[in-house]
């Protein structure tokens, strides 16, 4: 069968269904919950990043490569290309009425908005990490001077990228089900809605309180960290 960039493929939107819930969606959730670190302490949080840089070079970034960036690659190029492609339903009134509608919509735009945003997050830190062969770049002194400086721009940006990205894997998920015919009736598919609500209040609750973990405490404060410790033993600092 060939295969034909200008109109949808069953087999890519199936994998493009697949990608959004595993690998992605599950990076995103892990991603979310070890950022929660944040709210113990700055050194706790860069104590994360530490284990990850402490793992074998080839072996993490193997992980980074086939794990995160090639899915989701995938997926936000072919989702862009979707988009392209979909209805304005929710501008025609006889369809704008149905809430199914609007939530596709915002799906929709979440997703371009979750692009640029991702675009930005990555090269600012994955992309500088790389380049200065440094981890200071991520750590939460410097993460709490980019929230905090300019009149928290970057702060209100960022909450709205989390908004946008688990309401997106949130509804990603009901969508998915129903996709891969998980869940098949009517009163299966609005189970799964509700569960799928719930799933994103969790989600956005756990993303913003990471992010005010950032606000909460004075990153010049307290403990050093050293690459190979483990996150439940800090290493303090001695003054001489």
């Amino acid at each position: 069968m060939a295969l034909a960039f200008n109109k949808e493929n069953y087999a890519l939107h199936k994998l493009h269904s697949l990608t959004g819930v595993v690998p992605v969606g599950y990076y995103m959730v892990q991603h979310l919950a070890l950022n929660t670190f944040t709210l113990a302490g700055p050194q706790y949080f860069n104590n994360v990043i530490h284990f990850f840089e402490a793992m074998p070079k080839h072996l993490l970034l193997g992980l980074e490569i086939f794990g995160i960036w090639i899915p989701m690659l995938f997926h936000a190029v072919y989702g862009l290309f979707i988009n392209s492609r979909g209805l304005k339903n929710n501008t025609v009134p006889q369809y704008a009425k149905y809430r199914e509608n609007r939530y596709y919509s915002f799906q929709r735009w979440s997703g371009i908005f979750i692009f640029i945003f991702l675009c930005y997050h990555v090269a600012s830190t994955t992309g500088v990490k790389m380049y200065t062969n440094s981890t200071e770049s991520i750590e939460y002194a410097a993460m709490a001077a980019k929230f905090t400086a300019n009149g928290y721009i970057m702060f209100v940006f960022y909450a709205l990228g989390i908004l946008t990205s688990t309401y997106h894997f949130s509804y990603g998920l009901w969508s998915f089900c129903i996709r891969w015919g998980i869940t098949v009736s009517e009163k299966s598919q609005a189970r799964m809605f509700k569960i799928s609500g719930g799933v994103f209040v969790g989600l956005l609750l756990m993303g913003w309180a990471a992010l005010a973990g950032f606000l909460i405490h004075d990153p010049k404060k307290g403990i050093e960290t050293k690459p190979g410790t483990s996150i439940e033993a800090p290493v303090e600092v001695k003054k001489v």
